[in-house]
């Protein structure tokens, strides 16, 4: 994409709450002309993963296996979003669309290896190749943001490449590191989890001290390989941990009045039993892969409220360059949009984006057929390779995805997947091939039934189309 445009200064006069704590029960009107930034990035931490309930009129909305009083916390001094989505349903796409504002399809950032791209395991369509190294071209948020005079910092999990944060506009960092840290442990946590929190935490004093205006990402560590439901939880109790100490560190240090927290997670969990209601899972297009939870809390927004406004992380790199009264124009090719307007009206209102769909681009196996998911409206047309199937669900009443309505109104099918066609056309996304070589059917097959770890309802339809299944695109799989 080559849309550019710059975002109006916004004014922002509306009563303030407290933040991130009862002692602060009222603030000045009007919120600060260079407000600091606080992102908290969890790792593989899905929509029911807290305790914090994600929309108020869904009740099972919210996880029961770990108590996560300080998500909770947040969620109740800010906005939860219970219509966030991540970039991706895996997590260096996301990374990267996070900073740039632009899709892992349009970044070419689409997958993370998992062994199926080198041609060990012969596959109907051919995927393409894998860029994990974030373009140094791409301008990054915490570049954006030191047009404006703020220092920005990156603590913990980096999974873009082995360049530096420093490269990518960050002042402070603790290195490029991927799933294992800086010790390249199997189970970064609690070691990580402590560090990229002190790190944080020195890091807003220091800048406090030199009365200057910070963006500071401090982003969770897995643990690595095959995980445990305990180990999942563990790793929410970590993060819920250092989410606490980092609330308490801002207010302690007085900030909270020009300070913005947002919380939010690379994609769903491991595991379909783990994202209900959601369908689906981590590696997966369909909502358990990339529903997540997206909370902001800060001056200007109204504690314990809720937006049903479908926002992504696409969307941070634009928000906060309005909330900083950034000058410089947003780079070519930003695909999010400002939803500062939502946030700062009670959760109600419109956000403008170049382009009024939003789409999930996955041309890999993982282990499921290659997918591409749509939104528009309330619909959400999911776009299988290797069958040329086309699903239909209207999120409205089916956020679980089981009632497909392709059969039925295919004149919405073909508007959105025209759609979808022009979006990936527009970004020059890249393509699965088909493979002139195909293994056995059972062995393409084999792919897609555990992946995302006992699927049922939809995820078993996404998960069992990577099999066997006759009459794929044939030529046609190449093209958006």
């Amino acid at each position: 994409m080559t849309v550019k445009r710059s975002l109006p200064v916004l004014s922002l006069a509306v009563s303030l709450l407290s933040v991130f704590g009862p002692s602060l029960n009222a603030q000045a009107a009007g919120a600060p002309s260079q407000p600091n930034f606080v992102v908290i990035y969890g790792e593989g931490s899905g929509w029911t993963s807290s305790s914090a309930q994600m929309d108020e009129r869904v009740p099972n909305s919210k996880g029961t296996r770990v108590a996560t009083p300080n998500i909770e916390r947040l969620a109740a001094s800010g906005m939860t979003f219970s219509d966030g989505y991540a970039p991706s349903p895996r997590c260096t796409p996301s990374r990267a669309g996070l900073l740039t504002g632009r899709s892992p399809a349009a970044l070419h950032m689409t997958f993370v290896s998992n062994g199926t791209e080198s041609g060990a395991i012969s596959t109907k369509l051919i995927p393409p190749k894998i860029v994990l190294e974030l373009p140094a071209a791409e301008t990054t948020i915490a570049e954006q943001l030191k047009t404006a005079g703020y220092a920005t910092a990156h603590f913990g999990k980096w999974h873009l490449g082995n360049v530096s944060p420093k490269s990518h506009g960050f002042d402070e960092t603790d290195g490029a590191n991927n799933n294992g840290g800086p010790e390249n442990s199997r189970s970064p946590n609690p070691t990580q989890a402590t560090s990229i929190t002190e790190l944080g935490i020195a890091f807003m004093q220091r800048q406090s001290q030199a009365h200057k205006p910070f963006y500071l990402q401090m982003s969770h560590y897995p643990n690595q390989g095959p995980q445990t439901d305990a180990e999942i939880d563990s790793d929410t109790a970590f993060t819920d941990k250092t989410i606490g100490q980092v609330l308490d560190a801002i207010k302690k240090l007085g900030l909270a009045e020009n300070t913005y927290v947002i919380y939010s997670t690379d994609h769903g969990t491991i595991g379909a039993k783990n994202n209900q209601p959601l369908s689906g899972a981590k590696g997966l297009v369909w909502e358990g892969g990339i529903r997540v939870p997206f909370l902001i809390a800060g001056p200007g927004v109204k504690a314990g409220s809720y937006s049903h406004v479908r926002v992504s992380q696409l969307d941070l790199f634009p928000t906060i360059s309005a909330l900083a009264n950034v000058k410089a124009a947003l780079p070519a090719g930003v695909e999010g949009g400002n939803i500062a307007p939502v946030l700062l009206h009670g959760g109600v209102g419109t956000v403008q984006r170049p382009r009024e769909e939003f789409v999930v681009h996955v041309p890999h196996y993982d282990p499921q057929s290659p997918a591409s998911a749509i939104f528009l409206g309330n619909y959400k047309l999911i776009r299988v390779y290797e069958t040329g199937d086309r699903k239909l669900y209207d999120l409205s009443k089916d956020l679980a995805e089981q009632n497909d309505l392709s059969s039925k109104m295919p004149e919405k099918v073909a508007e959105l997947d025209k759609r979808l066609t022009d979006y990936l056309t527009a970004v020059n996304a890249q393509m699965t091939t088909v493979n002139p070589n195909p293994g056995p059917a059972s062995e393409a097959g084999g792919m897609g039934g555990g992946g995302a770890g006992g699927m049922g309802g939809a995820d078993a339809a996404a998960g069992g189309m990577a099999g066997g299944m006759a009459g794929g695109m044939g030529g046609g799989a190449a093209a958006p």
